[in-house]
């Protein structure tokens, strides 16, 4: 079935037969991504006296209980109930069925061969996703014809440099990931997104001293707060 969808006075075709999966599958029984070294996923069959989930212990059928943390385990998305005292869910605030989104590609640059910053002190080893790499993506998938000069979309989704099969079972502790610049970080807000993806467990450096800078950029929370406030990014 195709669909045809208007957007800000464009109009977009979409193959529902066709979609693209861009999430990173997390596999119970094998190899998983894994954040800051906490538990594996798990997924185990239930039992409760003789009723047995699992066909092959002679159960009727399979249920299973899945206990896994999605900050840590796998592919999620955050509200800003992230960062805040209050408990704001995605679901309370995510109303939009269809989010216009951009996919670029970046390659991460050394701290010690930029002049971006961040909010805490850097080793020149540290990889940064600088606002030059952003404005350089977003301005390679222009395309040429469009009336639109000035791509500004609601969703923006960021797949970093080299984009291997590595990234499905990595372990990020030993070796900090790329994170966002504080200037990449100000950009994306003035371009208006409102759902960021990334295909990292983090946009502030995995250890930071507990600041979140860019968690608090994006939402609009300010810095060292856990609270909303009038201007913050609450609904999408």
């Amino acid at each position: 079935m195709i669909l045809s969808v208007e957007i800000n006075d464009r109009t977009y075709r979409i193959d529902s037969e066709n979609p693209l999966d861009i999430a990173i599958p997390l596999d119970f029984y094998g190899a998983q991504p894994n954040a800051y070294g906490v538990e594996r996923a798990t997924s185990v069959p239930c039992a409760a006296g003789e009723l047995i989930g699992d066909t092959r212990r002679g159960g009727s059928c399979n249920f299973e209980r899945v206990t896994l943390i999605p900050h840590c385990n796998g592919t999620h998305t955050e509200s800003v109930g992230h960062i805040t005292h209050e408990r704001i869910s995605v679901h309370q605030v995510l109303r939009d069925a269809f989010i216009p989104a951009a996919l670029i590609s970046v390659e991460p640059e050394r701290a010690g061969e930029t002049s971006e910053t961040y909010s805490i002190d850097l080793s020149e080893t540290d990889e940064l996703i600088t606002k030059k790499s952003l404005e350089n993506a977003l301005r390679s998938i222009q395309n040429p014809k469009s009336k639109i000069k000035d791509l500004k979309p609601s969703g923006l989704i960021v797949r970093t440099l080299p984009n291997d099969e590595s990234k499905k079972t990595r372990t990020y502790l030993d070796d900090v990931p790329p994170f966002f610049s504080t200037e990449a970080m100000k950009f994306i807000v003035g371009k208006g997104v409102r759902h960021l993806l990334v295909d990292l467990p983090s946009i502030d450096r995995i250890f930071d001293e507990g600041k979140l800078s860019n968690h608090r950029i994006f939402w609009n929370i300010t810095q060292g707060a856990f609270e909303t406030n009038e201007n913050s990014l609450v609904n999408n």
